[in-house]
């Protein structure tokens, strides 16, 4: 098939070379070469459709400890501790009643896991750069790349991608083998950064091929530690479970990559391949064969499938209990939505959100696409009306909001009084982990 030679080709290319500190071998700030980039203001993220899944807002994920060993100490990282590369965040992004109000914001002496805790993200990402730039010695590894995983993941929290997909390409190709203990050839740099790194950069270097070359290299890493973790005599269970995790979820961004490609068909094909079918392992380089099924992945195909427009594979992607029954009621409702069954697909949500309730569950993302639902078929002031008891329960996701000031839009002339009004009343809530700052983005003003 056509489709499956060029995404070979893609896989099979070389790595183009790389100029810059990786390239030296004894010191990598030899001769640093400074950023000419200008500083760009950042772009609003584009706004989800409306009836889109929700995308919860999360702190930072916690970073795999990076392995420490004597050698390591000689490595000079400076080149990541530039003040040039980062950008500054620019506070005319955020609302006023969010900047206005003093009461709420961390005092500047704030350690940085409090402010992860309290959903002070753009706080955060200032202060890992400060961090950076001022206190982090050039040969602790282990700090500046947590400081790095945490500015790059706050910025991405705060719709400032474009600046973190910037601010990425200093650290370059991370699958050198500049980044390894040169005694335990193990990685120095956390997981969770490396593959952050993987989207941040295609971004940031404008080619997004580089996304699916870097996941298929981090695949091949993450197939070697499994076959090391079962290949030991007492077999180490814990470390091949994690490893065989990580293994599927690249597959899955493989995929989402390739969506971002507009490469809709060899996405298609990528997800065939992450079944549950008996195709031969060579073609089933995300999957162990015996590594089971994690119904969060499930859900991950699934949503993909409904972006691809087969509904039909996003239901068989949870059925048999994959993702447990209220996954397969989901996808359903979901299924429905993208069928325009918005009437079937109603009721279906309305029965999801009464079962939740009886349990003391009251989910966002099911209130978000019943409030749709609702508008589709004609009822916008009961849909309105869901969407605000949510911000009474304490919601506040970019999903929720955007679609609320959306409803506002629809429902009067005068809705940006509404939107501001509703500014204030989230910059009066208590901060939590789910991120309490929020931009102009996200009330659409």
């Amino acid at each position: 098939m056509f489709t499956t030679n060029v995404f070979r080709s893609i896989a099979s290319r070389p790595r183009s070379s790389t100029k810059g500190p990786l390239d030296a071998d004894d010191n990598p700030i030899a001769s640093p070469t400074p950023s000419h980039a200008a500083r760009f203001s950042v772009s609003q993220q584009a706004s989800p459709r409306v009836g889109t899944p929700l995308a919860r807002f999360s702190s930072p994920a916690p970073r795999s400890p990076a392995p420490s060993s004597a050698p390591v100490t000689s490595k000079d990282f400076s080149f990541l501790l530039r003040p040039e590369i980062f950008h500054q965040l620019s506070p005319l992004s955020v609302p006023a009643p969010f900047r206005n109000n003093l009461s709420r914001q961390p005092a500047p002496e704030t350690p940085i896991p409090e402010l992860l805790r309290l959903g002070h993200f753009r706080a955060a990402a200032i202060a890992a750069v400060q961090a950076l730039t001022s206190s982090a010695g050039p040969t602790d590894h282990a700090r500046i790349f947590e400081l790095f995983y945490v500015r790059l993941a706050c910025l991405c929290l705060i719709n400032a991608t474009p600046l973190a997909a910037n601010e990425s390409k200093a650290l370059e190709d991370l699958n050198s083998a500049f980044y390894l203990d040169p005694l335990t050839g193990e990685h120095l740099v956390p997981w969770e950064l490396r593959v952050l790194g993987v989207r941040l950069q295609a971004i940031g270097f404008g080619d997004p091929r580089r996304a699916v070359m870097s996941y298929y290299e981090l695949a091949r890493e993450a197939r070697a530690h499994v076959a090391r973790a079962t290949s030991r005599k007492e077999g180490d269970h814990s470390a091949a479970e994690l490893w065989k995790r990580r293994l599927k979820e690249l597959g899955v961004k493989v995929a989402g990559a390739l969506v971002e490609m507009d490469d809709l068909a060899g996405a298609a094909e990528h997800l065939a391949t992450l079944g549950d079918g008996d195709k031969d392992a060579s073609q089933q380089p995300f999957k162990e064969a015996d590594g089971g099924d994690d119904g969060r992945l499930a859900m991950s195909r699934a949503l993909l499938w409904l972006h691809l427009g087969d509904v039909e594979a996003a239901r068989r992607s949870v059925s048999g209990g994959k993702e447990g029954e209220t996954g397969e009621q989901i996808i359903d409702a979901l299924a429905d939505m993208a069928d325009g069954e918005y009437s079937s697909a109603l009721q279906k949500w309305k029965a999801l959100g009464d079962a939740m309730e009886e349990n003391g569950v009251h989910d966002e993302m099911v209130g978000v696409n019943l409030a749709v639902c609702l508008l589709y078929t004609g009822k916008m002031v009961e849909a309105r009306d869901i969407l605000e008891g949510l911000i009474d329960a304490g919601q506040s996701s970019h999903t929720l909001l955007f679609n609320l000031t959306t409803m506002y839009e629809l429902c009067t002339d005068r809705h940006k009084n509404l939107k501001i009004q509703l500014a204030e009343r989230m910059a009066s809530e208590e901060p939590t982990p789910q991120g309490w700052e929020k931009t102009n983005a996200d009330f659409k003003l």
